[in-house]
């Protein structure tokens, strides 16, 4: 049909001038216009993820909250001529909150793991929480909401958010409500709706569903993804409570991504090769890349270490579904303490006991020349690198002990303690070492406590490993 109006023709023309100009964009330029979309702030989170299809130096550098440190570990870059490609992962993990609100939005924002709304940033991949959100403040329900909406949030865009169960949240669980500010008791109206939030309601099922008590983390995706049992070929992992990414963790077992072919063909060789007689993976050299992360401690002598962490979780999961499924005790005080349910089992006890990951403070107290003796040997039992935990909180800084295989992150952020803010910012790297043909490797870490006003470095190593990592990299 023909528009004889004058008029109408022109306004047709003009309407179609900025779609006629996109197409000449998109057509001549786009090698120039995806990457500048990719840098902008609010989608760093989509282009570290890969959800771009197209990455430049620029886009894989570019961090606003990073202290100057992120031009090292862009998630994916090239190094070189070399074809093969540098892996990061960048974690932060933060100690006991104690509910404040105000203070737990300051040092996630000067982490960099959410923005200036306290919306999930992109620029982290794991945010790790370990526990001890609840008890001396008011906002309790103001941060259990808030770590819901950043995991589902994190999710979106590839990004993990770690929580953990700490004394205090079991003992609001079991009844022992000695810490309960009255005030924080006026926010959910009354003792009843408070112990119904807590086992049936809103905050008790995110407990139950996404929180756990220990976790091991890995640094290389190789290695599985979050919560991956240690030893992985051991008989008493079933029954596991794990929290996972579900398309990552079928694809490691080589039901995902389309692929039909046995999980053996896409990951080093020797990663799921177990050695029994030393107790580490046979031959892989990033079998203990990897740190644990837990509320109180990992006790020498606590007797359910293995398999790390899914022998504790397991434990921990069939507990509070005991607590919080029994008839509810009048809290304590003015009540009698009614303690753990008659049904708990031994192994369940000793989860909750002063040796357990609850409670246990040994590593935090004890001489450097007794812990410093005792921690490679946990180290080696549960795959993991370094230990970390709150609990035990120092009012000046971050605790780093035994060249940082523990370090305690609890520094009293709540104004209940008039501690200092801080978070632990992990950077981790490997980076091809050689020709495209070579299997070498640079392993790189770098722990830092972060501060309102300044950086420190406590803990760096390097090393060379020798693995086909570049065919995990294409699918992470």
């Amino acid at each position: 049909m023909v528009i004889q109006n004058t008029t109408r023709r022109q306004a047709i023309l003009l309407a179609s001038l900025p779609l006629i100009a996109l197409y000449i964009v998109f057509t001549l330029k786009l090698h120039e216009l995806v990457p500048s979309i990719a840098t902008w702030p609010t989608l760093t989170g989509l282009a570290r993820h890969k959800l771009w299809l197209w990455t430049t130096k620029k886009a894989q550098h570019h961090s606003p909250n990073t202290h100057g440190h992120d031009q090292e570990y862009g998630r994916l870059s090239t190094t070189g001529s070399t074809k093969r490609k540098s892996f990061s992962r960048h974690i932060v993990a933060v100690g006991d909150l104690h509910g404040d609100m105000p203070n737990a939005r300051r040092v996630l924002r000067f982490a960099g793991v959410v923005n200036e709304h306290g919306d999930w940033s992109g620029d982290v991949d794991f945010f790790v929480q370990t526990g001890d959100i609840i008890d001396r403040g008011d906002d309790t329900i103001l941060l259990f909401i808030w770590m819901e909406r950043l995991r589902d949030q994190a999710h979106r865009v590839g990004g993990t958010v770690l929580s953990h169960l700490g004394n205090h949240e079991w003992m609001n669980a079991l009844g022992d409500w000695r810490y309960v500010y009255p005030s924080e008791l006026k926010t959910f109206g009354s003792i009843v709706a408070r112990q119904r939030m807590i086992t049936t309601g809103r905050i008790g099922r995110a407990w139950a569903t996404n929180y756990t008590t220990a976790s091991r983390l890995p640094l290389h995706p190789s290695m599985g993804p979050p919560n991956t049992p240690y030893p992985l070929h051991s008989s008493s992992s079933s029954g596991m409570h794990m929290q996972k990414d579900d398309e990552e963790f079928h694809w490691l077992h080589g039901h995902g991504h389309g692929s039909s072919e046995p999980e053996s063909s896409h990951h080093p060789k020797s990663t799921h090769e177990f050695d029994h007689k030393h107790g580490h993976e046979k031959d892989d050299p990033l079998s203990h890349s990897a740190y644990s992360f837990v509320h109180g401690g990992l006790s020498p002598t606590y007797h359910e270490l293995t398999p790390f962490p899914s022998r504790i979780n397991a434990l921990s999961h069939s507990l509070l579904a005991k607590v919080q499924n029994r008839p509810q005790p009048p809290p304590h005080p003015p009540n009698p303490y009614h303690g753990l349910p008659q049904s708990a089992t031994e192994e369940e006890k000793r989860l909750y006991d002063a040796n357990g990951p609850l409670w246990y403070r040994g590593w935090a107290t004890e001489s450097d020349k007794i812990v410093c003796s005792k921690v490679d040997e946990v180290l080696r039992k549960t795959g993991t690198s370094r230990m970390i935990m709150g609990h035990t909180p120092d009012f000046h800084n971050i605790k780093s002990r035994c060249n940082g295989k523990i370090i305690i992150i609890d520094t009293g952020i709540s104004h209940a303690y008039g501690g200092i803010l801080s978070a632990l910012s992990i950077h981790y790297t490997l980076t091809p070492i050689g020709s495209d043909d070579s299997r070498r490797w640079k392993e790189r870490e770098i722990v830092s406590a972060v501060y309102p006003d300044r950086r420190q470095v406590i803990a760096e190593s390097e090393r060379e490993v020798v693995g086909d990592y570049e065919l995990w990299h294409e699918k992470h």
